[in-house]
């Protein structure tokens, strides 16, 4: 790839990973603020913490696991590997780098 490119993506990626550190900024706020709850009246309040708190669990799981495909990509860029398909060898198709930087492979 050209090195314009690399620039291109490093910069989507570090946009992207900014965007998921404050996104788990706030849901780990968030969670901080459910388990300090003190007042829970019912067996309704208490089942809808519950949920919220399983729920901001899942979202931060899911934001742990994109962090850790953008810092991937980032270490490859760095070290020559970015934008080849780590199951094929192959080089992934630029169309697909533009919708997802963090592609691990050609196909989703």
């Amino acid at each position: 790839m050209a090195e314009m490119d690399l620039e291109y993506y490093k910069k989507r990626l570090l946009e992207e990973k900014e965007r998921i550190l404050k996104s788990m900024e706030a849901i780990s706020d968030e969670m901080a603020v459910i388990s300090a709850e003190d007042e829970i009246d019912d067996i309704e309040d208490m089942a809808e913490l519950k949920i919220d708190n399983d729920r901001d669990k899942e979202v931060l799981r899911i934001l742990v696991q994109q962090l850790k495909d953008v810092n991937d990509a980032l270490r490859k860029i760095e070290t020559g590997q970015y934008g080849i398909d780590e199951k094929t060898g192959e080089p992934i198709p630029e169309e697909r780098l533009r919708a997802n930087p963090a592609a691990r492979s050609a196909v989703a």
